[in-house]
């Protein structure tokens, strides 16, 4: 059943339904149905948008009340042939944001996340936001316009985190990491280019790759993150200009590029003449047990080959959309010219409120507390699922990020199981988004969405339900 079909007997069975009564729990539709919790998800969020139910958090989903009669809609029907006049010609774009949807997609009042790609609000510094957007707002200029690069003393605060000699006249400020990785990939590579990916990898590479038209190409990664022999033997065959990696407490697997590895890598970019993409996602979601981080790979190469993107989305908020780009050479003025394209400038409140937040002493203060609380999770968590659900092994705890890769048993289907874990009560991720070929049985849960340290356990014991229910 495809979500529009989905959503079309929703529609019919809702109606039915009186205005305020409460429909069936999404893990009730996803029984019913035999469909993805995505696919509830979204029927769900159609159906809000056209005003037949509304969503009270904490609460359920209700059928709305009667709304005056709508103007008839039009007949959408040409655009169908408009969106796909590129479908058969060469190099065809293939926008499917389904991966990146489902992590950013709220889980239902009853269901524990596993999902988020984003910490609780208990874990983010929302007063220290707070003081931080008031301080901004009051800065002379704080309205006006900023210059494209960025603010200044911004750019200056991105160079000495990155360090290495990296210069403010290095960075370009961005609207948060997502952005930083669409304005790379589409400044370095035409489209068509086949693009150099860790396999497996962030979905939002995956989407951001093919929306550009560009071909993803996978690169084996182990517990000591990408294989450099892989990689070398990838530029060869494929003829690669660039690679997208994250050596840092990698999503999903928790890898860090392993020392021996870090100049090999280099090495075999730059026998490629190529540039490599370096996510630096999770340096600030560093655990409190972590051993001392290696420098980002841009901190020692300095003939441009590294395009450095960081954020501060993920530890301080999801609002908070302000990241950076950090290259050398032409490659910056490449980047620079493609942004200014697409969005102009960061807003400047924003880019003076994350300058006030950075360096208020709030903000060490957040990220030891954090970091902590990351290191406490993954622990408790990890000790809960091996004692609840010893089938479903941790290949290795990570000392940074929020995410755990779990392996299924070889002859458990990843969204079947995703699917029974909805119906107990919980919100996973299956491991197909992440791969460019055949999909290992995986699953990745996060353990940074929950509430508190109660509905990590109470999730474990519900996974272990769910596993049980399958046989």
């Amino acid at each position: 059943m495809t979500v529009q079909e989905l959503t079309d007997a929703l529609r019919s069975t809702v109606l039915r339904y009186s205005p305020g009564e409460r429909i069936p729990s999404s893990r009730e539709l996803v029984e019913r149905y035999r469909v993805s919790p995505v696919s509830v998800s979204r029927a769900i969020r159609e159906l809000v948008a056209e005003g037949v139910v509304v969503s009270r958090p904490g609460a359920g989903v209700f059928r709305a009340e009667p709304r005056p009669a709508a103007v008839p809609q039009g007949d959408f029907s040409w655009q169908e042939v408009a969106l796909s006049a590129e479908a058969g010609a060469p190099p065809a774009r293939v926008v499917d944001a389904a991966g990146v949807l489902s992590a950013l997609a709220p889980a239902p009042p009853e269901v524990i996340d596993l999902n988020s790609g984003y910490p609780h609000p208990s874990l983010l510094p929302e007063r220290a936001l707070a003081g931080a957007l008031s301080r901004a707002g009051r800065r002379p200029g704080a309205w006006g316009r900023p210059p494209v690069e960025g603010l200044p003393e911004l750019r200056g605060w991105f160079a000495r985190e990155v360090g290495g000699g990296v210069t403010a006249a290095e960075v370009l400020v961005t609207a948060g990491g997502q952005s930083a990785l669409t304005t790379a990939l589409r400044s370095l590579a035409p489209p068509g280019a086949p693009v150099l990916v860790e396999s497996p990898t962030y979905p939002g590479v995956l989407a951001i790759a093919r929306a550009a038209g560009l071909r993803p190409v996978p690169v084996p990664v182990d517990e000591d993150g990408v294989r450099p022999e892989r990689l070398a033997e990838a530029f060869a065959v494929s003829g690669a200009r660039l690679f997208v990696c994250q050596p840092l407490f990698h999503n999903p697997t928790g890898a860090v590029l392993g020392a021996g590895r870090r100049r090999a890598v280099l090495d075999a970019a730059k026998r490629a003449g190529a540039f490599v993409v370096e996510d630096d996602f999770s340096r600030l979601l560093a655990h409190a047990d972590a051993p001392g981080l290696p420098a980002p790979l841009a901190a020692d190469d300095p003939d441009g080959t590294m395009v450095h993107v960081r954020s501060l989305t993920k530890a301080a908020s999801p609002s908070l959309r302000v990241g950076a780009l950090v290259a050398r050479g032409p490659a910056l003025a490449r980047l620079r010219a493609v942004q200014t394209v697409d969005s102009f400038f960061v807003p400047r409140p924003l880019q003076e409120a994350a300058l006030e937040l950075v360096s208020s002493p709030e903000w060490p203060r957040h990220l030891r507390l954090l970091a902590r609380e990351l290191a406490d999770r993954r622990q408790l968590f990890a000790a809960a699922l091996a004692r609840r659900v010893p089938g479903l092994p941790a290949a290795r705890l990570p000392y940074g990020g929020f995410h755990l890769w779990l392996s299924l048993p070889a002859s458990l289907d990843p969204v079947g199981f995703t699917a029974a874990a909805l119906r107990h009560g919980v919100s996973i991720s299956p491991g197909a988004a992440y791969f460019t070929a055949e999909p290992a049985p995986r699953i990745r849960v996060s353990f940074c969405g929950a509430e508190n340290h109660a509905q990590l356990t109470d999730a474990a014991g519900r996974l272990a339900a769910a596993l049980a229910s399958l046989g």
